[in-house]
Protein backbone atom coordinates (compact mmCIF):
# COMPACT_ATOMS: atom_id res chain seq x y z
CA UNK A 1 0.00 0.00 0.00
CA UNK A 2 1.44 3.43 -1.02
CA UNK A 3 1.36 6.72 0.89
CA UNK A 4 -0.07 10.16 -0.10
CA UNK A 5 2.81 10.99 -2.46
CA UNK A 6 2.86 7.59 -4.04
CA UNK A 7 5.74 6.36 -1.79
CA UNK A 8 5.67 3.26 0.31
CA UNK A 9 5.50 3.99 4.06
CA UNK A 10 8.90 3.62 5.78
CA UNK A 11 8.92 0.78 8.30
CA UNK A 12 9.15 2.13 11.91
CA UNK A 13 12.53 0.42 12.62
CA UNK A 14 14.24 1.95 9.58
CA UNK A 15 12.82 5.37 10.42
CA UNK A 16 14.26 5.19 13.94
CA UNK A 17 17.69 4.22 12.62
CA UNK A 18 17.66 7.11 10.18
CA UNK A 19 16.87 9.62 12.92
CA UNK A 20 19.66 8.27 15.12
CA UNK A 21 22.17 8.56 12.27
CA UNK A 22 21.11 12.16 11.61
CA UNK A 23 21.52 13.12 15.26
CA UNK A 24 24.93 11.45 15.43
CA UNK A 25 26.13 13.52 12.51
CA UNK A 26 25.23 16.71 14.41
CA UNK A 27 27.28 15.91 17.55
CA UNK A 28 30.58 17.90 17.72
CA UNK A 29 33.84 16.23 18.67
CA UNK A 30 34.91 17.22 22.21
CA UNK A 31 37.42 20.05 22.45
CA UNK A 32 40.86 19.11 23.79
CA UNK A 33 41.49 20.31 27.32
CA UNK A 34 43.67 23.38 27.85
CA UNK A 35 46.38 21.17 29.35
CA UNK A 36 46.38 18.89 26.34
CA UNK A 37 46.36 21.80 23.90
CA UNK A 38 49.26 23.61 25.55
CA UNK A 39 52.75 22.58 24.47
CA UNK A 40 55.01 21.02 27.14
CA UNK A 41 56.75 23.53 29.38
CA UNK A 42 60.11 22.74 27.83
CA UNK A 43 58.76 23.76 24.40
CA UNK A 44 57.57 27.19 25.48
CA UNK A 45 61.05 28.67 25.54
CA UNK A 46 63.28 29.89 28.36
CA UNK A 47 65.09 27.82 30.98
CA UNK A 48 63.71 24.37 31.76
CA UNK A 49 61.20 24.57 34.59
CA UNK A 50 59.69 21.08 34.63
CA UNK A 51 60.35 18.60 37.46
CA UNK A 52 63.09 17.24 35.22
CA UNK A 53 65.13 20.33 36.10
CA UNK A 54 66.13 18.76 39.44
CA UNK A 55 67.51 15.70 37.67
CA UNK A 56 69.27 17.86 35.09
CA UNK A 57 70.88 19.81 37.93
CA UNK A 58 72.02 16.56 39.55
CA UNK A 59 73.38 15.38 36.22
CA UNK A 60 75.60 18.45 36.13
CA UNK A 61 76.71 17.74 39.69
CA UNK A 62 77.49 14.12 38.79
CA UNK A 63 80.04 15.41 36.31
CA UNK A 64 82.00 16.83 39.25
CA UNK A 65 82.11 13.62 41.32
CA UNK A 66 85.44 13.01 43.02
CA UNK A 67 86.79 16.44 42.10
CA UNK A 68 87.69 19.43 44.26
CA UNK A 69 87.67 23.12 43.34
CA UNK A 70 88.97 26.30 44.92
CA UNK A 71 86.67 29.25 45.47
CA UNK A 72 86.38 32.79 46.73
CA UNK A 73 83.74 35.00 48.32
CA UNK A 74 82.32 37.21 45.56
CA UNK A 75 79.47 38.84 47.52
CA UNK A 76 79.16 39.51 51.27
CA UNK A 77 76.52 42.18 51.87
CA UNK A 78 76.37 43.65 54.36
CA UNK A 79 79.90 42.60 55.35
CA UNK A 80 79.94 39.86 57.98
CA UNK A 81 81.43 40.94 61.33
CA UNK A 82 84.43 38.76 62.18
CA UNK A 83 84.32 37.17 58.73
CA UNK A 84 85.13 33.47 59.11
CA UNK A 85 86.16 33.20 55.47
CA UNK A 86 88.49 36.19 55.19
CA UNK A 87 92.02 35.21 54.17
CA UNK A 88 91.18 31.47 54.18
CA UNK A 89 91.55 29.00 51.34
CA UNK A 90 88.07 27.83 50.34
CA UNK A 91 87.71 24.39 48.74
CA UNK A 92 84.64 22.33 47.87
CA UNK A 93 85.00 18.60 47.26
CA UNK A 94 82.26 16.51 45.60
CA UNK A 95 83.35 13.59 47.74
CA UNK A 96 80.40 11.18 47.78
CA UNK A 97 77.99 10.53 44.92
CA UNK A 98 75.52 7.80 45.80
CA UNK A 99 72.08 7.16 44.29
CA UNK A 100 69.92 10.02 45.52
CA UNK A 101 72.53 11.52 47.89
CA UNK A 102 75.57 13.75 47.30
CA UNK A 103 77.96 14.87 50.05
CA UNK A 104 80.10 17.93 49.38
CA UNK A 105 82.54 18.99 52.13
CA UNK A 106 83.25 22.73 52.21
CA UNK A 107 86.71 23.37 53.67
CA UNK A 108 87.62 26.79 55.09
CA UNK A 109 91.36 26.81 55.67
CA UNK A 110 92.06 24.13 58.29
CA UNK A 111 88.41 24.07 59.37
CA UNK A 112 86.89 20.84 58.03
CA UNK A 113 83.61 21.10 59.94
CA UNK A 114 81.19 21.70 57.05
CA UNK A 115 79.53 19.27 54.63
CA UNK A 116 76.66 20.06 52.29
CA UNK A 117 74.29 17.13 51.79
CA UNK A 118 72.14 17.26 48.68
CA UNK A 119 69.42 14.64 48.21
CA UNK A 120 66.59 13.90 45.78
CA UNK A 121 63.02 14.05 47.08
CA UNK A 122 59.81 12.97 45.29
CA UNK A 123 59.16 16.59 44.32
CA UNK A 124 62.62 18.11 44.03
CA UNK A 125 65.81 18.48 46.07
CA UNK A 126 66.78 18.87 49.72
CA UNK A 127 69.88 20.66 51.05
CA UNK A 128 71.23 20.05 54.56
CA UNK A 129 74.32 21.38 56.33
CA UNK A 130 76.21 18.83 58.43
CA UNK A 131 78.37 20.66 61.00
CA UNK A 132 80.84 18.69 63.15
CA UNK A 133 83.44 19.39 65.78
CA UNK A 134 87.01 18.24 65.25
CA UNK A 135 86.33 15.09 67.29
CA UNK A 136 83.48 14.23 64.91
CA UNK A 137 80.61 15.04 67.25
CA UNK A 138 77.71 17.08 65.82
CA UNK A 139 77.60 20.81 66.42
CA UNK A 140 74.57 22.19 68.27
CA UNK A 141 73.55 23.80 64.99
CA UNK A 142 73.66 21.04 62.40
CA UNK A 143 71.54 19.32 59.76
CA UNK A 144 69.74 22.55 58.94
CA UNK A 145 68.59 23.55 55.47
CA UNK A 146 65.50 23.28 53.33
CA UNK A 147 63.77 21.81 50.28
CA UNK A 148 63.03 23.27 46.89
CA UNK A 149 59.53 24.75 46.57
CA UNK A 150 59.74 25.50 42.85
CA UNK A 151 61.13 23.34 40.01
CA UNK A 152 64.16 25.59 39.54
CA UNK A 153 66.35 25.09 36.48
CA UNK A 154 69.20 22.87 35.39
CA UNK A 155 71.54 25.71 36.40
CA UNK A 156 70.05 26.93 39.71
CA UNK A 157 68.14 25.44 42.64
CA UNK A 158 66.85 27.34 45.70
CA UNK A 159 66.20 25.98 49.19
CA UNK A 160 64.01 28.04 51.57
CA UNK A 161 64.57 27.25 55.25
CA UNK A 162 62.39 24.41 56.56
CA UNK A 163 60.40 24.22 59.81
CA UNK A 164 62.87 21.94 61.61
CA UNK A 165 65.72 24.35 60.86
CA UNK A 166 63.70 27.31 62.10
CA UNK A 167 63.20 25.46 65.38
CA UNK A 168 66.96 24.84 65.62
CA UNK A 169 67.82 28.47 64.89
CA UNK A 170 65.31 29.78 67.43
CA UNK A 171 66.63 27.37 70.06
CA UNK A 172 70.20 28.52 69.46
CA UNK A 173 69.31 32.23 69.39
CA UNK A 174 70.00 32.63 65.66
CA UNK A 175 66.94 34.76 64.93
CA UNK A 176 68.28 36.22 61.68
CA UNK A 177 68.59 32.75 60.16
CA UNK A 178 64.88 31.87 60.31
CA UNK A 179 64.36 33.51 56.90
CA UNK A 180 67.35 31.91 55.16
CA UNK A 181 67.13 30.90 51.52
CA UNK A 182 70.09 28.93 50.20
CA UNK A 183 70.88 28.35 46.54
CA UNK A 184 73.32 26.41 44.40
CA UNK A 185 74.30 27.10 40.81
CA UNK A 186 76.27 24.99 38.34
CA UNK A 187 77.66 26.25 35.05
CA UNK A 188 79.63 23.30 33.61
CA UNK A 189 83.36 23.94 33.16
CA UNK A 190 82.90 27.44 34.51
CA UNK A 191 81.64 27.81 38.08
CA UNK A 192 79.76 26.37 41.05
CA UNK A 193 78.05 28.86 43.35
CA UNK A 194 76.88 28.49 46.95
CA UNK A 195 74.57 31.28 48.08
CA UNK A 196 72.79 32.43 51.23
CA UNK A 197 70.16 35.18 51.03
CA UNK A 198 67.71 36.80 53.44
CA UNK A 199 64.97 39.39 53.00
CA UNK A 200 66.29 42.85 53.70
CA UNK A 201 69.42 42.63 51.59
CA UNK A 202 71.63 39.97 53.16
CA UNK A 203 73.50 38.15 50.37
CA UNK A 204 76.51 35.85 50.63
CA UNK A 205 77.96 34.05 47.59
CA UNK A 206 81.00 31.83 47.17
CA UNK A 207 82.07 31.02 43.62
CA UNK A 208 84.24 27.99 42.77
CA UNK A 209 86.28 27.73 39.57
CA UNK A 210 85.25 24.52 37.79
CA UNK A 211 87.84 24.97 35.05
CA UNK A 212 90.74 24.18 37.42
CA UNK A 213 90.34 21.11 39.67
CA UNK A 214 92.65 21.04 42.69
CA UNK A 215 94.02 18.33 44.95
CA UNK A 216 91.21 16.98 47.16
CA UNK A 217 91.55 18.04 50.82
CA UNK A 218 91.46 15.62 53.77
CA UNK A 219 88.20 14.04 54.88
CA UNK A 220 85.82 16.34 56.72
CA UNK A 221 85.55 15.94 60.46
CA UNK A 222 83.40 13.01 61.48
CA UNK A 223 83.56 11.25 58.09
Amino acid sequence: MRGPAGRRPVPPLLAALGIAATLAGCVQAPRPSAAAAAPPVAEQGGAPTSPRAADEFLSRLAGLCGKAFEGRVVVDEPPSPGNTFSGKRLVMHVRECRPGVWRIPFHVGDDHSRTWILSRTPSGLRLKHDHRHEDGTPDATTMYGGETETPGTAARQEFPVDAASITTFEREGLKASVTNVWAMEIEPDRRFVYELARPGGRLFRVEFDLSKPVEPPPAPWGH
